[in-house]
């Protein structure tokens, strides 16, 4: 009976050490992904304060909806770029013709 105990031991210590690589390999994870969290929270809390700061707000569909806007803004801006540009066009072809 001591012998099959002392068998059975051996056989948990050749597992445990067989297991040993996994534990490190997930040890090391487990760090690795706590730092990772840190610095993206300290990353996520310095993007906000940014936002609160250029924008004066740090919610996202504040942010969209500022987003679209400026987008909508832009676009009319465009348009009227182009209007003044074929307007211009227009009267550079009047002076042509009279020519």
């Amino acid at each position: 009976m001591e012998r099959s105990r002392t068998s059975q031991e051996t056989e948990a210590l050749k597992r445990l050490e067989a297991l040993r690589p996994a534990y490190e390999r997930l040890r090391a994870d487990r760090i690795r992904a706590e730092s990772d969290v840190e610095r993206l929270t300290a990353e996520l809390e310095a993007a906000r304060a940014q936002a609160r700061e250029e924008l004066g707000t740090d919610d996202e569909a504040a942010i969209r909806a500022m987003i679209e806007e400026m987008r909508a803004e832009n676009a009319r801006r465009v348009e009227a770029f182009a209007e003044a540009l074929r307007a211009v066009q227009d009267r550079l072809d009047g002076l042509t013709e009279r020519r």
